[in-house]
């Protein structure tokens, strides 16, 4: 299974924290960056994210496909709450979620270094 991990892009602060939006800029780096990752073969079987709005958000906008809110997504998501999301959901499947989670899970799920996730960061991970 190839994983897709991706952190939302820029959201705008506020409170509460579940229904921070994104920016009008983080909606064009979630918007490039479906663009950038259908450019490169990644066309998803699943698109899960987090259930916090600014993580629904970029999924929508990635446009690869009817995104779908989990709980196992949501802040404080590791690396066996993605598997277990992830799990019987196909080949390719994206995943949405936040930071520092999505560093850890990649280090966890790789057995490297945290990799560096900017808003709209992407790691892909053969599984």
């Amino acid at each position: 299974m190839r994983l897709v991990l991706i952190r939302h892009a820029e959201a705008a602060e506020g409170s509460p924290d579940e229904l921070r939006t994104l920016t009008a800029e983080g909606r064009e780096q979630a918007r490039a960056l479906g663009e950038r990752l259908r450019a490169d073969g990644i066309e998803a079987d699943a698109l899960l994210s987090s259930p916090l709005l600014r993580a629904r958000e970029t999924a929508a906008a990635l446009g690869l496909g009817e995104p779908e809110a989990d709980d196992r997504l949501a802040p404080g998501a590791t690396a066996e709450s993605v598997r277990e999301a992830v799990a019987g959901q196909g080949e390719t499947v994206a995943v949405v979620g936040h930071q520092p989670d999505c560093g850890r899970i990649a280090a966890s799920l790789t057995g490297g270094e945290e990799p560096r996730f900017p808003p709209a960061g992407v790691v892909v991970i053969e599984l």
